[in-house]
């Protein structure tokens, strides 16, 4: 990995002087949040994600994990001054290697395809002191078409059953993170495993703020989301009955990580 030569070079993202005096006093000292991003051929959806961070105003550091872009993504966030590290490619192993290198008391896991609300990182820092250990958004897929509200929908549902995805913006304490000996370097389903592993330490069931992540429906696209999401509702049920994920890695063949 080569983190340490850029985290040199990386400016951090800080709160803005204009934060509400209302808010500082909430969460004065407040805790500190370190985005984690895994990446993978993204250069073309991470102008947006970027733009969007930019207005969040609290987090201490973003963090990029490659895992072999060929598409010249990380030339491009370099650019940009991020702070690009590289890891063996697997969303388990990328996430897992960036919370590492983390220095925030709060991990933020986010998705190349996300947009970030501006208010993210104040609720995330007022769950924690309320003391939530984990945490993720409403989740709202991209555009306005039957296949969009239908996603949109069936994950309103799936959170209000308990089931929290990797899409939503999973974020976690860092000490609880540690306790549990963080997230396993699964290829797949490494959301929920990190999951499990806080429920069966004890830590509550997440809390769900109130507020929206955006993030894309290129998965589920056109003629394709019927294949697609037949073949996304076999992976869930192989998996809650035990199948291990690096089997179901094989079976799951999009050429980006994503899901």
């Amino acid at each position: 990995m080569d983190g340490g030569a850029q985290r040199q070079s990386v400016s951090p993202v800080l709160p803005r002087p204009d934060c509400p005096p209302c808010v500082q006093a909430i969460l004065d000292p407040p805790p500190s949040v370190s985005v984690v991003i895994p990446v993978l051929n993204e250069r073309l959806a991470l102008p947006a994600l970027l733009r969007s961070l930019h207005d969040v105003e609290g987090i201490l550091e973003l963090i990029f994990v490659d895992g072999g872009s060929t598409d010249g993504t990380v030339a491009w966030l370099r650019d940009q001054g991020c702070w690009v590290m590289e890891a063996a490619r697997g969303r388990g192993t990328q996430l897992a290697a960036g919370a590492k290198a983390a220095s925030g008391n709060i991990l933020w896991f986010l998705h190349a395809d996300s947009k970030a609300p501006s208010r993210a990182a104040r609720a995330i820092q007022q769950a924690v002191n309320q003391e939530h250990a984990a945490g993720a958004f409403c989740l709202h897929f991209e555009g306005c078409g039957v296949t969009e509200r239908g996603m949109t929908w069936l994950y309103r549902g799936l959170r209000k059953a308990g089931l929290v995805y990797g899409d939503a913006g999973i974020f976690v304490r860092r000490d609880a993170y540690m306790a549990v000996g963080g997230l396993p370097e699964w290829p797949l389903f490494e959301d929920q495993g990190l999951l499990r592993r806080l429920r069966k330490a004890g830590f509550p069931r997440p809390v769900c703020l109130d507020l929206t992540l955006t993030t894309s429906s290129r998965r589920f696209a056109g003629w394709r989301f019927p294949l697609v999401f037949t073949h996304w509702v076999g992976l869930q049920v192989l998996f809650w009955i035990g199948v291990p994920p690096q089997w179901l890695a094989r079976s799951y063949t999009q050429p980006r990580i994503a899901g």
